[in-house]
């Protein structure tokens, strides 16, 4: 991915939610990003971007400001190093997946730039042409669930994610199952809202509706054990991921990779062979970033699609911001991958 310095710059960029979502760890009404751009000597430049969201994963946008600024020394005496040479250098300075996966991202967008492949092509011969995702629905209401449930399904969604652990659950997941009838996957996420005893009487109370999975219903390793030995449902581990030796734990039916956690593609690749050869089931999500960490994860998935199979993936987040424009929109529950050079999506 290069032999050559390359310059850093980072501006911030503010996104904001149409609706705040409510979740189980606090209120999301707007997102801090950090933007980088990295131009080699040849002129070509690749962009990435940080997306840190301190209530859920503990990382501030000045901690990871500070990061990038640390890292413009390293990048600009970088020759004769390829791109995971930088990387590794850069990680020698400040170890923040959520700053590394910025450079990664940006490095894999000016890999593609200079080539005139989309990303997905440089890692793998047969990348998959679209990606099937699930809607995220907002509303903390019954009524307001249930219409957004009956529109998704309207749009083609054939999955809808559901946040719980926020107050009535099982009135408004019972109003989303009438609004979509039967066979429309339901999943929740409960962000670690409980310990073990309530995540299992949690869960067998909204068991009636049918459940495709349970996502983080409490966190650390030996808890989500201890629920998923108690449970009929299919539970899966996203903060939970994070923790030494999680991925290839098998304490779960599914895993939830983010770019922004796995410090970037080549990152989240390597997470995903640990967590297949554990026996779980992989999808990938965003944190509700912009549409460079969107379009990094959907490559990603495109890639490990066309090796085995990958559940749907919460990537349909963009059409969730007000005044950006939806640069991965979905067409019947699936986002297309793009076919521009690189990451095929500039800046929001």
């Amino acid at each position: 991915m290069g032999d050559q310095r390359v310059r850093l710059t980072v501006e911030r960029q503010t996104l904001k939610l149409r609706k705040p979502l409510e979740t189980a760890f606090g209120t999301v009404a707007r997102r801090e990003l950090a933007i980088v751009a990295l131009t080699g000597e040849d002129g070509v430049t690749g962009y990435g971007e940080a997306a840190p969201l301190e209530a859920y994963d503990g990382v501030s946008i000045e901690r990871v400001w500070q990061a990038l600024q640390d890292y413009q020394p390293v990048l600009a005496h970088s020759r004769e190093m390829n791109g995971a040479q930088l990387v590794d250098a850069c990680r020698q300075v400040h170890d923040l997946p959520t700053a590394l996966a910025a450079i990664d991202m940006a490095l894999w967008d000016r890999a593609g730039r200079r080539t005139g492949q989309p990303v997905a092509a440089l890692i793998t011969d047969k990348p998959v042409a679209t990606i099937e995702v699930n809607a995220t629905l907002t509303a903390s209401d019954r009524a307001g669930a249930a219409e957004e449930a009956a529109q998704a399904v309207r749009q083609g969604f054939s999955c809808l994610k559901v946040k719980v652990g926020i107050g009535d659950d099982n009135g408004r997941l019972a109003a989303v199952r009438a609004a979509t009838g039967p066979h429309v996957a339901l999943r929740v996420d409960a962000n670690g809202a409980w310990d073990v005893d309530e995540a299992v009487r949690a869960i067998d109370a909204m068991a009636s509706v049918g459940l495709e999975l349970v996502e983080e219903p409490t966190h650390g390793l030996q808890a989500v054990r201890e629920v998923r030995e108690r449970v009929a449902a299919r539970v899966a581990i996203d903060e939970t991921a994070a923790e030494h030796g999680a991925l290839g734990a098998g304490v779960a039916d599914a895993v939830c990779l983010k770019i922004s956690r796995c410090g970037g593609i080549a990152g989240l690749l390597a997470a995903a062979t640990l967590v297949r050869a554990s026996g779980a089931e992989v999808y990938l999500a965003s944190t509700f970033d912009g549409p460079l960490g969107v379009a990094a994860a959907v490559h990603a998935a495109a890639a490990l699609a066309s090796r085995g199979p990958v559940a749907p993936c919460g990537l349909a987040t963009l059409s969730l911001f007000e005044g950006v424009e939806d640069q991965l929109p979905v067409h019947e529950g699936r986002i297309s991958v793009p076919l521009g050079a690189g990451l095929g999506v500039t800046p929001g």
